[in-house]
């Protein structure tokens, strides 16, 4: 098969060379190849402006980012067997690190599919395509995921905000057999009824498995309080781990109800208090009616999801770390997350400090919290690491 060629501009091709798989339409020499040449999520190869093969991608000429590489090598078509052997790849360390098949099987460029992104829940796959080019061979997709798995089904959650910058409509489609409304799950020896149809993202977030088993070394006999709950993947499992009480403050009725159905089944209803509400007036509340907590869990939705809204968002962290600060007790654990990917891991930290001292606090930096194993860091991608999180303990000054 010929592709047609995508050619950048002079010295455009080092961030590439260094291990990026992303170019820019700006980073294209549009006189040699015009853009408007190309159709949405087409095939192509991507060259040099001295006409050197850098690999193989796709394109969306109507967006910034423009096209996105698969593989380096160029003659190698973008195709099922492709995508199978990438997904083996990518469960061999899953395989080595999970022992139960509950885990982000892909994770779109760290795992070298971008635009690709696959959760297992047991036997079922939920998977998002957030690309026009992946799009186009969603049916190659489908075809490799069934032979690598063999799931008993496959739901394509194609509703994400992603899509909009590549013009690509939502939707919920079911690809193989039938996923069930609710399907039981294993984190962290607690279990959780997510809804892979309508809960936010696939259903669950994977990607805090790794400071949920942090912060529960901290929480036996505590008094926990989970900002932000949504359906508990915090607070259950702290109250799991031996914590003697749980509050857990989320906007979603739908949410705190799910988070509900999640605590009986894990038998620990008795000891959880769910308020509904805005996270700031709701910590506000608890402030004023004097309630204390041995350790807060504070994981909001992003504050910066561009790069725009970066100064009113180091605001809001800063501003929602002091309103968790204020709810602990003396010598109380908090732990501060962010999903923000322009929020780097330093100005987090910063967030914290600062937030203490405003209250005449000391705090003392116990942990650094990262993203799972099963969420790799692409080490040229930065755009690849987006959670980050610290740990700390809070004392008066």
């Amino acid at each position: 098969m010929s592709l047609a060629k995508l050619q950048l501009k002079k010295n455009e091709e080092k961030r590439i060379k260094s291990g990026h798989l992303w170019i820019y339409s700006n980073e294209v020499d549009i006189q040699a190849t015009p853009l408007k040449q190309f159709n949405v999520g087409q095939q192509i190869i991507i060259e040099s402006s001295q006409g050197k093969p850098l690999g193989v991608g796709y394109i969306n000429p109507n967006n910034l980012l423009c096209a996105r590489i698969l593989n380096r090598d160029y003659k190698r078509p973008i195709d099922k067997s492709l995508f199978v052997h990438r997904l083996k790849i990518a469960q061999s360390i899953r395989e080595r690190l999970f022992k139960q098949p509950f885990y982000r099987a892909c994770y779109g460029e760290s795992d070298g599919l971008p635009g690709l992104i696959v959760d297992r829940f047991g036997e079922h796959l939920v998977v998002q395509i957030t690309t026009a080019g992946m799009e186009a061979i969603k049916d190659d997709i489908v075809e490799a995921l069934s032979k690598v798995y063999k799931p008993s089904s496959i739901l394509l959650r194609n509703d994400s905000n992603a899509r909009k910058a590549e013009a690509l409509s939502p939707e919920i489609e079911q690809a193989e057999g039938l996923t069930p409304d609710e399907v039981l799950i294993t984190e962290n020896n607690t279990q959780f009824l997510i809804k892979p149809h309508t809960g936010q993202k696939t259903g669950w977030f994977y990607d805090h498995r790794v400071s949920r088993q942090q912060i529960a070394k901290y929480c036996e006999g505590k008094r926990v309080l989970d900002v932000f709950s949504y359906i508990g993947a915090f607070g259950l499992q702290m109250l799991s781990h031996g914590a003697s009480e749980l509050w857990s403050i989320d906007i979603s009725a739908k949410a705190l109800d799910e988070q509900e159905q999640n605590a009986v089944l894990n038998k620990v209803d008795d000891k959880i208090t769910l308020v509904e509400g805005d996270a700031h007036t709701a910590m506000k509340e608890l402030k004023q009616q004097g309630e204390k907590f041995d350790i807060v869990i504070v994981d909001p939705p992003a504050f910066i999801k561009k790069k725009k809204d970066h100064k009113a968002g180091l605001s809001a962290y800063r501003k929602v770390n002091e309103a968790a600060i204020r709810l602990l007790e003396k010598d109380g654990i908090l732990l501060s997350a962010s999903c923000s990917m322009h929020l780097k891991s330093n100005e987090l930290q910063d967030c914290v400090r600062g937030a203490g001292r405003h209250l005449d606090k000391t705090v003392q930096l116990l942990e650094h919290c990262h993203q799972g194993q099963d969420h790799p860091i692409h080490p040229s991608i930065p755009e690849t690491e987006y959670i980050k999180g610290v740990i700390a303990r809070v004392l008066t000054a």
